[in-house]
């Protein structure tokens, strides 16, 4: 008897055994992934988008001359002596100017030492010194050198997946935000991870456009078609490619809308030639003929144009002045408002010519450079985080995200009703450069129908201003990255002012530099809206945030020389340790620029 209970017993054990088999294989089907949306480590789609997510180093070369890393900012540089805190794009400009201002000096950049670092791969390491930093940037690859990290495309995020591992059977769902996320997610992938992506997935190419990719096959393809695309700017000039949205059109309407070009610069075989053409006169007609006339000596000669971006080709030929007779690099154009700068290159020749006129001719934007502005607008979404008409009126664009085309047109998009509407530039009233925004006169949509002024444009904040025609008060449009943050680039200007002593590190009035007039005065701000400036003796003023931290308000009354300073003023920008201001005189029109930095 007890030997049949045994049989009866193993038989269970072993029917038992055989139902969890099944039942294993049954959950296989279950989590088996969709054909062509596995994500598997090591293929070549995780690589693609490793690279794609990778850090780029090279938009900081300028300072570190080294595209494998990033520096962290701020960080302070002395630049021809010159010390300059970089706490954002902008003052890679500043470096720029400060080496173009002469062409025949050495510059000389110094790095204010410890320094943090950012890897390809977003970790970070601290440096003490030169030396340090040299064992780093000399495993980088050389100036426009192939390396593996892809900027002609980028991933619009969200990406979310699922995950399963064939050894522990844990499944995981996933969401992805940023290229530090997804770049350190395929890192950590291993042979026995199985991860199955959501599609469509969003690229966003070099020039702005997007387009989708409907599994990993369409991704791969997308990635590798885009990889070598575009100049990925590996070289040590900061913003080489100013011209990266240039166009033929563009350049022509320049030179031909244009008179009585002169030679700037002419560099050929390291020789400075530019003295050789004092006052010859530069004329190019639209049927592709030029002239150079001097006061004795009359040439004639053709010009013609090709390509786009940054790399249009530009062929001079002057048969009896051979000095200027080269197929040419368009570098730059440049416009303000009262002369504009074309700029040629070919490898270490080069060839500006300047005017004194403003007008792009053709219908053109008149004394501007848009191109920075352009490039950060169509790219990706935008939030409208700052709305101010008399009173903060932010929320009436909770919610919706904006996004601007290369065509011209943009469309907002709120819980899916989508708003169709416009975008141009043009020259703006108090600033160089104006954004024209119409959406309709549908609430709450009329309201952005202005010709805004730009005050500040980065890849993360794009902050606009509106003098109204009837009853002369101030609006102000902020739009981010980021829809929690709070219109001043996630800064609170308020709480940073009061905290700490603060310099006055420059002050131009109506373009004339007198900061050596305050470079004896400390300033401390005060919560209560009173601000003490000592220079061995003491001055009280008055000061205050206004209009949803766009404008400052400062008050020092009839003292001499802090009266200079009482006016409310446009907040430019706000970090932790520089405010800078600006006021447009409303007699004369002159501009005044104030910049304190915190001690």
């Amino acid at each position: 008897m007890k030997e049949i209970w045994k049989r009866l017993f193993l038989l269970l054990i072993l029917a038992l055994a055989m139902f969890a088999t099944s039942c294993r294989e049954e959950e296989s089907v279950l989590i088996e992934s969709p054909p062509g949306e596995t994500l598997e480590a090591n293929s070549s789609i995780a690589g693609l988008l490793r690279n794609t997510a990778a850090k780029d180093g090279s938009d900081d070369n300028i300072i570190d001359n080294a595209s494998c890393i990033s520096i962290e900012l701020p960080v302070t540089v002395m630049v021809d002596g010159l010390e300059i805190i970089v706490d954002s794009q902008s003052d890679f400009d500043t470096i720029e100017d400060i080496f173009d201002e002469f062409d025949d000096d050495d510059d000389v950049l110094e790095i204010v030492f410890p320094i943090t670092i950012i890897l390809n791969d977003f970790s970070e390491v601290v440096i003490a010194d030169q030396d340090e930093l040299e064992s780093f940037t000399d495993d980088c690859s050389g100036e426009n050198e192939i390396d593996d990290d892809i900027e002609c495309a980028d991933i619009k995020y969200p990406v979310t997946a699922s995950v399963f591992n064939s050894n522990n059977e844990i499944i995981d769902t996933i969401s992805l935000s940023s290229d530090e996320q997804l770049y350190k997610f395929i890192d950590d992938l291993d042979e026995d991870d199985i991860v199955n992506v959501n599609f469509p997935i969003t690229v966003i190419l070099f020039d702005g456009t997007e387009v989708q990719a409907s599994n990993l096959d369409d991704l791969e393809n997308i990635l590798e078609n885009a990889k070598d695309d575009c100049d990925e700017d590996d070289d040590n000039d900061f913003n080489d490619d100013d011209c990266d949205n240039c166009t033929t059109d563009q350049l022509s309407d320049v030179l031909t809308g244009c008179s009585d070009w002169w030679v700037d610069k002419l560099e050929r075989n390291d020789q400075d030639l530019e003295d050789l053409y004092t006052g010859y006169s530069f004329n190019f007609l639209v049927d592709g003929t030029l002239s150079a006339v001097s006061s004795t000596d009359s040439f004639s000669g053709t010009w013609e144009t090709s390509g786009s971006g940054n790399s249009i080709a530009v062929v001079v030929n002057i048969p009896n002045l051979t000095d200027f007779n080269a197929t040419w690099n368009l570098h730059e154009i440049e416009q303000n408002s009262s002369e504009s700068d074309v700029d040629l290159r070919l490898g270490d020749d080069r060839l500006r010519f300047r005017t004194n006129c403003a007008s792009s001719g053709g219908g053109g934007t008149v004394g501007v450079d848009d191109t920075a502005l352009i490039q950060v607008l169509t790219t990706g979404d935008w939030y409208v985080t700052n709305y101010f008409d008399d009173v903060d009126e932010t929320a009436l664009f909770d919610g919706m995200v904006f996004n601007f085309a290369d065509d011209g047109s943009a469309t907002a998009n709120n819980a899916g009703t989508i708003t169709n509407g416009t975008w141009a530039t043009g020259s703006g009233d108090e600033t160089d450069l104006e954004l024209n925004l119409n959406f309709g006169m549908n609430v709450p949509f009329d309201e952005l129908m202005e010709d805004w002024d730009v005050l500040e444009a980065t890849n993360d904040i794009i902050r606009l201003k509106d003098i109204s025609g009837g009853d002369g008060t101030t609006d102000f449009l902020t739009f981010e990255r980021n829809p929690s943050s709070n219109g001043n680039g996630g800064v609170d200007l308020s709480t940073i002012i009061v905290d700490g002593t603060w310099t006055i590190s420059s002050y131009l009035d109506d373009g004339i530099d007198e900061t050596a007039n305050f470079s004896a005065f400390t300033f401390n701000f005060d919560g209560s809206g009173t601000v003490v400036a000592d220079n061995g003796s003491i001055t009280n003023g008055t000061w205050s945030v206004q209009n949803g931290d766009n404008k400052f308000v400062l008050d020092f009354g009839a003292a001499m020389p802090l009266d200079e300073f009482n006016d409310d003023w446009d907040v430019i920008s706000v970090t932790d340790t520089q405010l800078e201001l600006r006021d447009v005189s409303g007699g004369g029109g002159g501009t005044d620029t104030l910049i304190f930095t915190k001690q």
